[in-house]
C-alpha cells in the first residue's frame, strides 16, 4: 500500500476541478488525491437542492445551474481532469463529460451510478463496487503524504517535546448516522484512557467538529491526572503535529478518515468502537485489523502493546494507478 513519491508525474500541473458538496471529510479526500497527482486544481462546490438532490446520482443538473454557459459556475475553459466525490456529484460529472469529452474523470466512492460513470473510480475496500476501471485501497486518501509526515517529524514543537513518552494521540470523533455514542460508551472510553494513563503515558488530545460535549468532558476528566496537551478548539489545531509525533493512537471508530490518517504513520492504532456501527464500518475495521494497523481498544489496558506495519498511503497508491491508466490510454489534452 505504500508507494514511492519520487517519480515522473504525468498529470503534474494539469488543470483540474474538484466537485464535492464542500463537506470537510469530502474535501480532505479529493484534495489528498489531487495533491498526490500534482494537479493545479480549483474547488467547485456543488449544492443540488430539492428534486435534483433526491434524484442523484441518476438525475440531471438543475437548469438553473446554466451548466456550460458563459459566466456560470461550470463553464469553459474546461479542466483537463475532474475529481468528483459522492452521489450528488455524479450529475455534474456527467454534464461535464458531455461538454468536454477530453476531460479525464475520476469518481470517488461507490455512488451506485455504475462503473461507466467515470474514466476511473476509486472505492475503499469496504465498498462493494468492483470493475476493470475501479481502484481499491484499504483506507481513504488524505493530505498526510509520506513527505509531509517526514517533514513534520523533523521538528517537534516544544509543548510536545515537554511531554514524557510514550505519547498517545487521542483523536475524538462523535455521533453520526451509524454510531450512537451513548453515556455508557463515553464512560468506557474514559475508563480505557485512565488505564492507559496509569501505565505512564502522556496524552495529546484533539476533538473534531462532531465531538459532543459529554465525550469531550469525560475525556478531559479521565486524562486530567496525567501529562497532556488538550486542544479545546482555541487557536490552530495541533493535530498534524500530534499525528507526526505520537508513539501510539487512540481513535474513535466513527471516522474512516481519522483512522486512515493514523494508519499512515506506521504507529499502533487502538480503535474505540461505540455502540451502533454499520456493515461498511465493520468491513473497514476488520480489514485494517487483518492488515495489522489497528487493534480494538480494551476497556482496561494493562500493557502497551507494541507492533508495527507498513504505513498506508492511499492517496499515493491511487495516484500512481490513475497515472498508469492515463498513460495507457494515451490521454492528450491541450
Amino acid at each position: 500500500m505504500h508507494a514511492p513519491v519520487d517519480h515522473f508525474r504525468p498529470l503534474a500541473g494539469r488543470s483540474a476541478w474538484l466537485l464535492t458538496t464542500g463537506a470537510a471529510g469530502m474535501d480532505v479526500q479529493t484534495r489528498g488525491l489531487a495533491d498526490a497527482l500534482g494537479l493545479s486544481y480549483t474547488l467547485k462546490p456543488i449544492a443540488p437542492k430539492g428534486i435534483y438532490k433526491l434524484l442523484s446520482p441518476w438525475g440531471p443538473v438543475a437548469a438553473s445551474e446554466r451548466f456550460g454557459e458563459a459566466g456560470a459556475a461550470f463553464a469553459p475553459p474546461w479542466p483537463q481532469v475532474a475529481i468528483a466525490l459522492g452521489r450528488t456529484s455524479v450529475p455534474y460529472l456527467r454534464a461535464l463529460r458531455r461538454h468536454s469529452p477530453a476531460t479525464f474523470t475520476i469518481l470517488m466512492l461507490d455512488t451506485r451510478a455504475g462503473t461507466g460513470a467515470a474514466d476511473v473510480i476509486w472505492v475503499p475496500q469496504h465498498d462493494r463496487l468492483r470493475g476493470e476501471n475501479v481502484i481499491i485501497t484499504l483506507t481513504s486518501p488524505h493530505s498526510f503524504t509520506p513527505t509531509r509526515i517526514e517533514a513534520l517529524r523533523r521538528t517537534m514543537p516544544d509543548e510536545i517535546a515537554a511531554l514524557s513518552g510514550p505519547r498517545v494521540a487521542v483523536v475524538l470523533g462523535g455521533r453520526n448516522g451509524s454510531y450512537k455514542f451513548t453515556a455508557g460508551d463515553d464512560a468506557r472510553l474514559a475508563a480505557s484512557l485512565s488505564s492507559l494513563g496509569a501505565l505512564g503515558v502522556s496524552f495529546m488530545i484533539t476533538p473534531s467538529r462532531r465531538t459532543h460535549h459529554r465525550l469531550f468532558n469525560v475525556t478531559e476528566e479521565a486524562t486530567r491526572p496525567f501529562p497532556r496537551i488538550l486542544w479545546d478548539g482555541d487557536g490552530p489545531n495541533p493535530y498534524p503535529d500530534f499525528l507526526a509525533h505520537a508513539d501510539m493512537f487512540v481513535v474513535t471508530g466513527d471516522s474512516v478518515n481519522m483512522t486512515g490518517e493514523a494508519a499512515a504513520t506506521g504507529r499502533p492504532v487502538l480503535v474505540f468502537h461505540p455502540s451502533g456501527g454499520s456493515a461498511k464500518f465493520r468491513r473497514f475495521h476488520r480489514a485494517l485489523e487483518a492488515y495489522g494497523a489497528t487493534r480494538e481498544l480494551p476497556e482496561r489496558v494493562d500493557r502497551l502493546p507494541p507492533w508495527s506495519y507498513e504505513p498506508l498511503h492511499a492517496a499515493e497508491t491511487i495516484a500512481r494507478e490513475v497515472e498508469r491508466r492515463w498513460l495507457a490510454r494515451g490521454c492528450v489534452h491541450p
